[in-house]
C-alpha cells in the first residue's frame, strides 16, 4: 500500500510541476571491428535529481532500460553502465535502490548482418529528487549504421559526441533527419530550448537584446512569465533555503564582458517567512520578472548563451530547474549567427521561421495604455466543476447507481456497532468515491499534459474518434448493447471489500465505480472531453464535481437514515433517464464532428445540416417522452406521469427554439445564431444557402487573406497582411487568436461581438486580424518548416499562428484578444474569455483612446 500511495503522490506532484525535464539524452555509435559496433547512450542529469540503474530489481522505482525492436538484421551483446552510482535505502520506496547521478553512459554491443535497415527501439527511465518523482518516460531512438569503409571512421557531432556514420553529402532529407537523430537523440522539445522558451506551462522564459549608442554594447533582457499560484526566488537572497535565481553566463571573457551588476524587476514581490523552508525569510517573485544586464561584445555577430538556474514553487512543492537561453547579437549589417534549439532533430534542409516581434514583446509587460485588466478568476474551472457536478447528479438517477443508495446506506447503518460508526463509514465511502474519480482526472492530466490536452480538443482525428465514441455511448443508452468493464475486475474488488475496515470500505467504493461503469462511463467520458480546454487541471476539476455529486447522497443518508423513506422507488423511470441521456450523447457527438469538419476544411457539416440534425434529435426525444417512440428496454406503455409530461413539454419547447435558428439576421446577412447553441453549433456564417457578401475586391486583390469573418465583419487571416493594411489606413489592430473548435471563441462572437457598440468598433474603428490556431491548411511551401524559437515543427497554418501566439504573448489558450498599434506595440493587457459585453466594449474603447493619445504624441514629436 505504501508503494501505491507513493505512486499516486508522484502522479499528482508531477502534474503540479508542469512536467520539468531534468534529464537529457544523447546517443552515438562507435565501430569496434568487423561488423561489431558499440551503441553509446549518455544521460545528463540535473543537480538534485537522479535516475535508477539498469541493474535494479523490479518492485520499486522504474529502472532505466533500453528496449530494442527485435529483428534478424542484428544481434545484441552485453550492455554496460558507467557513471556516478549510489546504492542505499530510499525512503520514497521503502527499499534499497541504486541511484545514478550527474551523468551516466550506457554502452550496448551489437553485431550487424544487414546494413540496409536501422536499429530502432526506445529507452525508458524514471527521474526523482529527494521529495518527488516524475512519471516514467520513454524516448524513441534509431541508429542508421553503415558498413565499415564506406565513410570516415569517426566524426565529432554538433553535440560533441562521436558519430562514425554521418550522412553522406548527397543524403536525402529523410536520411539527414536520421543522421541528426542518431547524434543528438529525439528528446521532446521541452528540454532546455536554447532560443528563449521552455515548455513548462507554469513558467515561460524569453530573452531579448536592446541596442545602445555604443554599437558593441547591449542590454540583455531575460523575462519570465509565471502562472498564478507559482513563484521563483530573488537572486538577492541568502543561501540555506530555496535556490535563489542565478544567471550563469557562458563564454564570458572570451566573447563578451558584463558591465555593472544585474538589475532584477518583479511585477509582484513578496517578502516573508516560507513554511516550505522552516519559516526562513525569503523573497518570492511572482507573475512577471525581468533581469537586465548590460554587456560589451568583443566581436560581432555572436550568440550570448546564459543558463538560468532557479527553483519554482507553489504552496505545496518545489522543483529545481535550469533554462538555457541564447540571444543572437547582430553586427552592423544586421547579420546574426544561426541559433537553433539543441536536442531537437531538425532536418538540414528545413526552413526556420522566426515569429518574434520585438516591439510586441517589449510592450507586453508595460502596455501603452492604462487599460488595466483584472486577473481572471478561475470562472472557467468553476463552470467545469458545475458541469461535472450536474453529470454526477444525472448518474445518480441511472439504474446502475440509484438502487445502490439505499442498499449501501442500510449496510453501513445496520452493520455498524453504533450510529456514529455507521455515519463514519458512510462518510469514508463517499470520500473514497471522490478520491477514486479525482485520481482518474489527475492521471489523465499527468499522462497527457496540458498542452497535449489542448491540442487534443482541436485535432481532427481525436474529434472524429470522439464522435464515434459518443455515438456508441448513445446506442448503449438506447439499450442496443451494454458497455461494461471486465467482470474479473469487479469480482476482485468485491472480494477485497468483504474484508471490511478502511481498506474494505474503499474497495466497496471502487466496486461501485466498476459495476456502474455502463451508466457512468458515457457521462464521465463526456465531461472529461469537454474539460480538456479548461487548463491543466480541467480533468481533475470535472472529476471532483462528478464524484462530489455521486458521493453526496451516501454521506447524507448515512448521517440521516430517515431520509431514505423520501427516496422514490426504483422503476421504469430510470430507463427513461438513460434513453434521454442517449439522445443528449447523440447531439453532443455532432459537436465533435463539427470541429473536425471546420479545422480540416471538409465543408460538409455546415450550419443548416447541424441545426437540422439537432432539431430531429430533440424532436425524436420529445416523441419518446410523450410515449410515441419506444425502445428495447421500455416497460409496458402507461399514462404519462407529471414529471415526464413536464420534461416532454420542455423538450418540445427546446425543439421549437432550435428551429428559430433558421431565421435570418439582417445585420450579419446570415442566420440568427442562438445564444444557447453558442460554441456547440458551427458559426452561422459557415452555411450552404446564405453565404456572406464578398469582401472589397480592391483590398482582396492586394491582401489575399482579407475575408469575411463572424457576424459579417471584415478581417484578415494573416498577421503580416493585416498589419500592412493597418499601417496603410492608420488604424489600431485587434489580434484575435481563435480556433474553429474553440467554444469560448464562438461565445464571444455570438454573445458579445453582435452588440451594437462592440460591432461598430470592430467594423469601423479597428483592423481585425483573426488567427486560427487550429487551421489544418498546409503551409504554402512544401519544405518542412520549424520554429526558430521553440524548435517545434510548424505542420500547418494553425501551428504557425500557435507558435506566433506563444512566442510573443507567452500564452497557448484561446481566445486571446490583443490591442496593438499599427507599428506593433501593445496598447492594453491581453484579454482572454470573459462574458461581460460592457466590459469588452470598455476594453475596446480604452484601446481607441490610447491609440488617439499615442498618435497625438507622435504628431507632436514629428514637429
Amino acid at each position: 500500500m505504501k508503494q501505491l500511495f507513493v505512486f499516486a503522490m508522484t502522479l499528482m506532484t508531477s502534474w503540479a510541476l508542469s512536467q520539468p525535464n531534468p534529464v537529457s539524452w544523447q546517443w552515438s555509435s562507435k565501430h569496434v571491428d568487423g561488423n561489431t559496433f558499440d551503441l553509446i547512450f549518455t544521460a545528463t542529469i540535473q543537480s538534485g535529481w537522479n535516475t535508477y540503474s539498469i541493474h535494479m530489481e523490479p518492485g520499486g522505482p522504474v529502472p532505466t532500460s533500453f528496449n530494442f525492436n527485435e529483428d534478424s538484421h542484428y544481434s545484441l551483446g552485453e550492455m554496460k553502465e558507467e557513471g556516478k552510482v549510489k546504492k542505499g535505502y530510499d525512503k520514497l520506496f521503502d527499499q534499497d535502490v541504486i541511484k545514478v547521478y550527474t551523468e551516466a553512459t550506457y554502452t550496448q554491443r551489437v553485431e550487424v548482418s544487414d546494413y540496409s535497415k536501422p536499429i530502432t527501439g526506445y529507452l525508458e527511465f524514471m527521474t526523482c529528487n529527494e521529495v518527488t518523482c516524475l512519471p516514467p518516460k520513454s524516448i524513441d531512438f534509431s541508429f542508421a549504421l553503415q558498413k565499415p569503409g564506406k565513410t570516415p571512421e569517426s566524426q565529432t557531432s554538433e553535440a560533441g559526441k562521436i558519430n562514425e556514420n554521418p550522412a553522406s553529402p548527397a543524403a536525402t532529407a529523410e536520411e539527414n533527419q536520421n543522421a541528426w537523430s542518431s547524434v543528438v537523440g529525439t528528446e521532446e522539445l521541452n528540454v532546455n530550448s536554447a532560443t528563449g522558451f521552455q515548455k513548462p506551462t507554469s513558467i515561460l522564459w524569453n530573452a531579448t537584446a536592446d541596442v545602445t549608442d555604443n554599437p558593441n554594447e547591449f542590454i540583455i533582457n531575460i523575462n519570465a512569465t509565471i502562472d498564478d499560484g507559482w513563484n521563483i526566488y530573488s537572486m538577492f537572497m541568502d543561501e540555506g533555503g530555496p535556490i535563489p535565481t542565478s544567471l550563469i553566463w557562458e563564454n564570458e571573457g572570451e566573447e563578451f564582458s558584463r558591465i555593472d551588476g544585474t538589475n532584477e524587476v518583479a511585477e509582484k514581490k513578496k517578502e516573508g517567512k516560507d513554511p516550505l523552508f522552516d519559516n526562513m525569510e525569503v523573497v518570492k517573485l511572482m507573475h512577471g520578472v525581468t533581469y537586465q544586464q548590460k554587456i560589451h561584445a568583443n566581436h560581432l555577430p555572436i550568440n550570448i548563451s546564459v543558463i538560468v538556474d532557479y527553483m519554482i514553487c507553489n504552496d505545496e512543492s518545489c522543483v529545481p530547474v535550469q533554462e538555457n537561453l541564447i540571444i543572437p547579437l547582430a553586427d552592423a549589417s544586421g547579420s546574426t549567427l544561426a541559433a537553433t534549439p539543441p536536442n531537437v532533430s531538425i532536418p538540414n534542409d528545413a526552413a526556420l521561421v522566426d515569429n518574434r516581434v520585438v516591439s510586441l514583446q517589449e510592450t507586453l509587460g508595460q502596455p501603452l495604455g492604462n487599460c488595466e485588466e483584472e486577473e481572471e478568476a478561475n470562472s472557467g474551472l468553476l463552470w467545469i466543476f458545475v458541469m461535472g457536478f450536474l453529470g454526477g447528479l444525472l448518474a445518480l438517477l441511472t439504474p446502475c447507481v440509484f438502487p445502490m443508495i439505499p442498499l449501501t446506506v442500510s449496510f453501513f447503518t445496520k452493520g455498524s456497532k453504533d450510529r456514529k460508526s455507521g455515519i463514519r463509514n458512510g462518510l469514508i465511502y463517499g470520500a473514497s468515491i471522490v478520491i477514486i474519480y479525482v485520481s482518474i482526472g489527475l492521471l489523465i492530466t499527468a499522462i497527457a499534459g496540458p498542452k497535449a490536452l489542448n491540442e487534443l480538443s482541436t485535432n481532427w482525428i481525436s474529434n472524429s474518434l470522439f464522435f464515434l465514441i459518443f455515438v456508441l455511448f448513445a446506442l448503449s443508452f438506447f439499450g442496443i448493447y451494454e458497455i461494461t468493464l471486465p467482470s474479473a475486475l469487479a469480482n476482485k474488488s468485491d472480494n477485497i471489500a468483504e474484508k471490511g475496515g478502511l481498506i474494505g470500505t474503499f474497495f466497496m467504493a471502487f466496486t461501485l465505480a466498476v459495476v456502474s461503469f455502463s451508466c457512468t462511463g458515457p457521462i464521465i467520458g463526456t465531461a472529461l472531453v469537454q474539460s480538456v480546454t479548461s487548463g491543466k487541471i480541467g480533468p481533475a476539476v470535472v472529476m471532483l464535481g462528478f464524484s462530489t455529486a455521486l458521493a453526496l447522497p451516501f454521506g447524507l443518508f448515512a448521517a440521516f437514515p430517515a431520509w431514505l423513506n423520501s427516496l422514490p422507488k426504483s422503476g421504469s423511470w430510470m430507463n427513461t433517464v438513460k434513453v434521454v441521456l442517449g439522445f443528449l450523447e447523440l447531439a453532443l457527438a455532432l459537436k465533435f464532428l463539427s470541429v473536425a469538419d471546420m479545422t480540416s476544411h471538409w465543408g460538409f457539416l455546415r450550419y443548416e445540416l447541424f441545426m437540422g440534425l439537432w432539431v430531429l434529435i430533440f424532436g425524436a426525444m420529445t416523441l419518446y417522452l410523450f410515449g410515441v417512440l419506444r425502445f428495447k428496454l421500455d416497460g409496458p406503455r402507461k399514462s404519462l406521469s407529471g414529471p415526464r409530461l413536464a420534461f416532454a413539454l420542455v423538450s418540445l419547447a427546446f425543439t421549437i427554439y432550435l428551429a428559430t435558428g433558421f431565421m435570418g439576421n439582417p445585420r450579419t446577412k446570415s442566420y440568427n445564431a442562438l445564444n444557447l447553441m453558442s460554441g456547440l453549433a458551427p458559426p452561422a456564417h459557415y452555411n450552404y444557402f446564405k453565404p456572406l457578401p464578398d469582401p472589397d475586391p480592391a483590398i482582396k486583390s492586394r491582401y489575399p487573406s482579407y475575408s469575411k469573418c463572424a457576424n459579417n465583419l471584415n478581417c484578415f487571416k494573416d498577421y503580416h497582411e493585416g498589419m500592412a493594411y493597418a499601417r496603410e489606413v492608420n488604424k489600431p489592430v485587434m489580434l484575435d487568436f481563435t480556433g474553429y473548435g474553440c467554444v469560448n471563441c464562438r461565445k464571444t462572437e455570438e454573445y458579445i461581438w453582435v452588440k451594437d457598440d462592440v460591432w461598430q468598433k470592430l467594423a469601423n474603428d479597428y483592423v481585425l486580424i483573426s488567427l486560427y490556431t487550429d487551421d489544418g491548411k498546409p503551409l504554402p511551401d512544401s519544405t518542412e518548416v520549424y520554429s526558430k524559437i521553440t524548435g517545434e515543427r510548424l505542420r500547418n497554418v494553425g501551428y504557425l499562428w500557435k507558435d506566433f501566439q506563444q512566442v510573443n504573448f507567452n500564452q497557448i489558450t484561446q481566445p486571446l484578444y490583443v490591442l496593438t498599434t499599427p507599428d506593433e506595440k501593445v496598447m492594453a493587457r491581453p484579454r482572454g474569455y470573459k462574458e461581460d459585453a460592457e466590459d469588452y466594449n470598455a476594453f475596446l474603447q480604452c484601446g481607441l483612446e490610447t491609440f488617439k493619445e499615442y498618435r497625438n504624441q507622435e504628431l507632436i514629436g514629428s514637429r
